[in-house]
């Protein structure tokens, strides 16, 4: 049982061809999981890992959407499930290890309760387990909610909706090795607290897959690890390298010039020790050398931040980089904002729309539509690259998708600020950071359009080097560290809060202890970025930018939405072509969109003109459009006209309605009466009290408002 529901794991009878399969069933929501490695050894330098999550529609009974009527690309979801996945199992591949391995996550059933993101990493641990695939786990996942105060593991979907918090944790038997968070600004001790709950509560799950791979799993397959192509190479080269200046490379401040200073130490000691002329082996022993001098590097590196506190940029521990901001630098956009912190640069721009611009989110959760879109680009440029460029990449997905889960928390709700919200961050450098200097400048953004969030949101990266007991928590990373260090923990929030967190570990995991105190320092670098922030633009503009679209909101009775639209969208054609864009809800709610705040309100006022419903007691300046022997109609405005009675006219007697008005004049009149058919009598106010009232007219029986009707005859 697993958050009082039962999880079951099945294997040996689907996909029994493949390495490892397990078939995974939580209330309706069932996945297969497939875990596969090539026999042998790949020629990569990396470890060549792919986690594939298919979302299936026939899961939910739904045809796809698309034009071909079959699923395409994964989507966004579908994405952030597959590297929960692969942040997970990733660490516990065995040191080495490079043959190519593919996990892939197919959802049979979703039930729509039960989301299948937390379930995947569950079945990729199995399947990797029973495989012979080498793998140092079992893992589990969960999710944790927060309702009333109490946490919850793995809420439905409807409790999730109503939860202030949002937590996927995934952990060994002993520690803890990713964490993935949105929340509506928590503490920081009762996010360690949610994530103690979270790794009590999957030992049961640990359990499951280990009496699995004690009674199925197959027996692991032997594999040729990484050679250390000249283990005597290092003391000797770490000797040499810190006699020649080392630790003066390591500490050059900028980037460019760190990398320059070692590939120049790194090359002069490799040619020293290269004998003269071509000699067989030469090339082979240069590679030895240049590994050797990487792992050189990365001791030297470790050992100046456990031993001097002292960083690659001769910062502290807990130091964050300079910080530069400017706000409004493109003239155009309704809202943006450069924010720079050391050499990592982000452009952030805020573009405002209507609900026509709303995302259609169709994946295996109930159709929905997104009105707040990040999107986050990394371009090869921001590290001095050349490289190709496609599409958006699953970094760039991942890495926008938690600073818009950062965000989201302080926007404003769509009644309050009735915008389609799409921020950008274009990274144009990037020396570690980069998602974290994405919230602060997409904030900024968003503040400088005047959009009227609830608190500024600021990131910061946390890192960490552990070795033999010791460990030194690191302040606003930088690319090296997040390279050679163990942990890469970005958090986002406010002054008041935590609003979403990362958490990825290289080595077996973290304690309790050790979170607490990274949370605690990213506090004091979260504080210090806010009140840099703060100096630029403390608050949201107090207006919309000039360049910012206007919208305007009014409502009418929902019966008269007809008079809106017109037979076949007539007439809110011909109200758009006044330079407006108009949505329409059933509510009644109508809004006016438009560049053109001139615009907008000439629409808005055709829109009240159109709908307006007269009340009784109210008084109009009207227009006499019709006489008749009994009386004159008054046009109180377009569309609506009411009759003022000849007896309601005068003081005294009026023998025709001519002596007393004629077509065209105007006068004062008030509504006396609506019957029950909507015809309006009117009278006049500086008469009232002086002159009989009339008495309303009956109303009429049956046959509407021409009364009863005599039989048919045939």
């Amino acid at each position: 049982m697993l958050g009082g529901r039962e999880l079951s794991i099945e294997t040996g009878r689907l996909a029994k061809l493949v390495s490892g399969s397990v078939t995974l069933r939580y209330g309706d929501t069932m996945l297969l999981v497939t875990a596969q490695a090539r026999d042998e050894k790949s020629t990569l330098d990396f470890l060549p890992l792919t986690v594939e999550f298919e979302e299936r529609h026939y899961a939910v009974g739904k045809i796809p959407g698309s034009f071909h009527r079959r699923e395409g690309r994964p989507g966004e979801r579908a994405i952030l499930s597959a590297r929960i996945t692969d942040r997970q199992i990733r660490p516990l591949f065995p040191k080495g290890y490079r043959h190519e391995t593919q996990v892939i996550i197919t959802v049979l059933s979703a039930d729509q309760q039960n989301a299948p993101d937390v379930l995947g990493p569950i079945g990729a641990s199995a399947a990797l387990s029973v495989s012979d695939i080498p793998w140092n786990g079992p893992t589990a996942c969960v999710r944790v909610g927060q309702l009333g105060g109490e946490y919850v593991i793995n809420p439905t979907a409807d409790q999730l909706a109503q939860s202030s918090l949002d937590l996927v944790v995934a952990g060994t038997r002993d520690a803890v090795m990713m964490v993935e968070a949105g929340a509506q600004v928590v503490s920081e001790e009762a996010l360690v607290g949610a994530i103690e709950f979270a790794h009590r509560e999957m030992q049961g799950v640990l359990d499951l897959i280990e009496t699995m791979r004690a009674e199925l799993g197959r027996e692991k397959f032997n594999f040729l690890a990484d050679e250390d192509l000249a283990p005597d190479l290092v003391p000797e080269l770490a000797a040499a390298a810190r006699a020649a200046g080392l630790r003066d490379a390591l500490l050059t401040t900028r980037k460019k010039e760190r990398s320059a200073n070692l590939k120049a130490l790194r090359d002069r000691l490799i040619e020293e020790r290269l004998p003269e002329g071509e000699v067989e082996g030469a090339e082979e022993q240069i590679v030895a050398l240049k590994a050797a001098f990487g792992k050189v590097e990365k001791q030297e590196l470790r050992r100046l931040i456990l031993e001097e506190d002292l960083r690659a940029d001769g910062r502290n521990s807990k130091t964050v980089r300079p910080i530069w901001i400017e706000a409004r630098p493109l003239p155009r956009a309704h809202g943006s904002a450069i924010f720079t912190r050391g050499e990592t640069q982000v452009l952030g721009i805020t573009t405002l729309g209507t609900e026509r611009d709303e995302l259609l989110v169709d994946d295996l959760t109930e159709e929905t539509q997104d009105r707040f879109l990040l999107h986050y680009n990394f371009p090869p440029y921001s590290t001095g690259e050349v490289k190709r460029m496609g599409g958006q990449s699953r970094r760039e997905v991942g890495h926008g998708h938690l600073a818009k889960r950062a965000i989201r928390a302080v926007l404003p709700s769509f009644e309050e600020f009735p915008y389609v919200i799409r921020v950008v961050g274009e990274v144009l450098e990037s020396n570690g950071s980069s998602s974290m200097a994405t919230v602060c400048a997409g904030t900024l953004s968003l503040m400088d359009a005047g959009v009227p969030l609830k608190a500024p949101v600021a990131g910061v990266a946390m890192g960490l080097v552990m070795e033999e007991g010791r460990y030194r928590i690191l302040t606003d990373i930088l690319g090296l560290e997040d390279a050679l260090g163990d942990m890469d923990f970005k958090v986002c929030g406010t002054a008041e809060g935590v609003t979403a967190l990362q958490m990825d570990i290289k080595v077996g995991g973290i304690t309790p202890a050790v979170m607490r105190e990274a949370l605690a320092q990213a506090r004091e670098a979260r504080l210090h970025i806010l009140g840099k922030m703060a100096e630029v633009l403390p608050v949201p503009r107090p207006e919309l930018s000039p360049t910012a679209p206007r919208i305007l909101t009014l409502k009418i009775n929902p019966e008269l939405i007809g008079k809106v639209i017109g037979p076949g969208g007539k007439q809110i054609r011909e109200l758009e072509a006044m330079g407006a864009q108009i949505t329409v809800e059933e509510d009644g709610t109508v809004r006016v969109f438009s560049a053109d705040s001139a615009a907008a309100e000439a629409v808005r006022a055709r829109i009240e003109g159109l709908t307006k419903t007269a009340r009784v007691g109210e008084e109009y300046d009207g227009t006499v459009v019709k006489t008749t022997p009994f009386g004159a109609f008054v046009n109180l405005f377009p569309g609506q006209d009411g009759m003022l009675h000849i007896s309601q006219m005068s003081e005294g007697r009026v023998n025709a309605v001519e002596d007393v008005l004629n077509v065209g004049d105007r006068l004062r009149v008030k509504i006396a009466n609506i019957d029950d058919r909507g015809k309006i009598d009117l009278i006049r106010p500086e008469l009232e009290g002086k002159i009989a009232p009339r008495e309303p007219r009956p109303a009429r029986a049956g046959g509407g408002d021409r009364g009863p009707r005599p039989p048919r005859r045939d």
